[in-house]
């Protein structure tokens, strides 16, 4: 189930160090739902369709030049129409002050009106930015999230197969970890996933016979990471006589989660295989393919040239 989620305008504030020049009566609960913000200028000059009510709003020099050019009267209407549309708040940038009809129709329409410091296209970037990290899609998956020579290994199998103790022998050869039993899932990009692990959680492993240790404090900070994107997915199942695996690498899988496609492969174990070596080599493997050599391909080529070449010597 993909969550949807929304950032308190008090977490805005603080985060981009803005001053509140009016605050409405629900300023404490005020969410911000959409990543967009927008700088109204064509509803300054009176146009309102297809105005999204639900985007942050923001003010910069242009816009307040324009307000100072026209009459009290049409500034009145202008901010009486724009507050009525019950916008999250107005955002008013290069430390400027709102005139008098500015504030007394945020008073009337209950809205809140904040300045910064920053520039205006900045604060729109920079709005953005977080926005869309903050308000991305989400899921929580079953897993262990680590990083491996920089690559992302989400560790996905049934409970008990082993997931939490590779990641433990992963820890102790210098690796990292990000999650463990739960991490949560965004899409940063249409391309990208990131990794995380609930607050609850964090930096903590579930060992069976053992129980919860955490492991920035028994194996230093330098063992964990807050988050990380998810460059392959790893499925551990247990080894089986009756399936057939893949030997050569040739058949690329993937696995779509919240519509972004990732490399997927699939590690039989049987006691006595060394796991965290195994995974070690898939995240190394999986880089090289990042960066344009496949082992896989090569092998094969090789084998096909030298069939050619042994066929050319028979005629």
């Amino acid at each position: 189930m993909i969550d949807t989620y929304s950032v308190p305008l008090t977490r805005l504030v603080q985060e981009f160090q803005l001053t509140p020049a009016y605050r409405s009566s629900d300023y404490e609960s005020i969410r911000v739902t959409v990543e967009d913000v927008s700088r109204p200028g064509l509803q300054l000059a009176g146009y309102f369709d297809h105005f999204e009510p639900m985007r942050l709003q923001v003010l910069g020099n242009v816009e307040m030049s324009y307000l100072r050019k026209i009459s009290q009267e049409q500034r009145s209407i202008i901010f009486d129409r724009l507050f009525s549309f019950k916008i999250p708040a107005l955002i008013i940038a290069r430390n400027m002050d709102p005139d008098e009809t500015c504030v007394e129709m945020a008073k009337k329409h209950d809205i809140t009106i904040l300045r910064c410091q920053e520039t205006t296209s900045y604060m729109v970037s920079s709005l953005i930015s977080y926005l869309k990290s903050a308000l991305a899609p989400r899921i929580t998956r079953h897993g262990v999230l680590v990083d491996v020579y920089g690559e992302g290994l989400l560790l996905v199998g049934e409970s008990g197969i082993g997931k939490s103790e590779a990641a433990v022998e992963l820890i102790k050869r210098g690796h990292r970890l990000i999650a463990d039993d739960a991490v949560e899932i965004k899409k940063i990009s249409s391309t990208s996933l990131m990794g995380t692990a609930p607050d609850l959680i964090r930096n903590y492993i579930e060992l069976r016979g053992i129980g919860l240790i955490n492991v920035a404090k028994l194996f230093g900070m330098g063992a964990i990471k807050g988050e990380n994107v998810i460059d392959l997915v790893i499925n551990i199942v247990p080894w089986s006589n009756h399936e057939i695996y893949d030997r050569l690498g040739l058949d690329e899988q993937c696995i779509d989660i919240l519509g972004v496609k990732v490399p997927q492969i699939t590690i039989p174990i049987t006691p006595g295989r060394n796991l965290a070596v195994i995974l070690e080599a898939a995240a190394m493997n999986n880089r090289q393919k990042k960066m344009g050599y496949n082992a896989a391909v090569e092998f094969t080529e090789q084998i096909n040239k030298h069939f050619d070449e042994s066929a050319g010597q028979n005629f």
